[in-house]
């Protein structure tokens, strides 16, 4: 992964939520959910198998002052509903939930739910699992599909 042009890209393109919710090409993502307030979709830099984001569809920056109280509740709902269903998947040994982004790039809120799977060594763990530094998963359409395909069965 060519990490400079990850960085310039988030810093001065274009929201890559809501190209990708307007189906601009170069922002393609594989959708395991959707109900039309929310989406959940595969990360196209996966460090560890069933990597998703869940975001709101609506773009919102502010995980805090741009949601109220029952929109945040209801992210949260849909949230632990794709954590579930990833698990059921992965079988992991721990699920990392977090919401990150920044005014400066990726400002969409959007929520990572990481699967680790079971037997990473403790050093390899927590952040070290989930930056691309360190890795990212190689799949190929047909692999990210599948694992599309199956999040989406979990989910019913």
């Amino acid at each position: 992964m060519d990490l400079a042009a990850y960085e310039r890209r988030t810093r001065s393109g274009k929201c890559f939520i809501c190209a990708f919710l307007a189906g601009e090409p170069g922002y393609e993502h594989e959708l395991v959910y959707d109900d039309d307030t929310h989406v959940a979709f595969l990360s196209r830099y996966p460090t560890q198998p069933g990597y998703t984001l869940v975001v709101p569809r609506r773009h919102v920056e502010d995980v805090v002052r741009d949601l109220t109280a029952d929109e945040y509740l209801a992210l949260q709902a849909v949230v632990h509903r794709i954590a579930r269903a990833v698990g059921e998947v992965t079988r992991p040994e721990r699920t990392y939930l977090l919401s990150l982004g920044s005014m400066q790039g990726n400002a969409h809120v959007h929520w990572h739910v990481v699967p680790l799977p079971p037997g990473v060594p403790y050093e390899k763990q927590q952040y070290h699992a989930l930056m691309a530094e360190n890795g990212i998963l190689n799949h190929g359409p047909e692999q990210i599909s599948d694992m599309a395909a199956r999040i989406r069965a979990a989910l019913g």
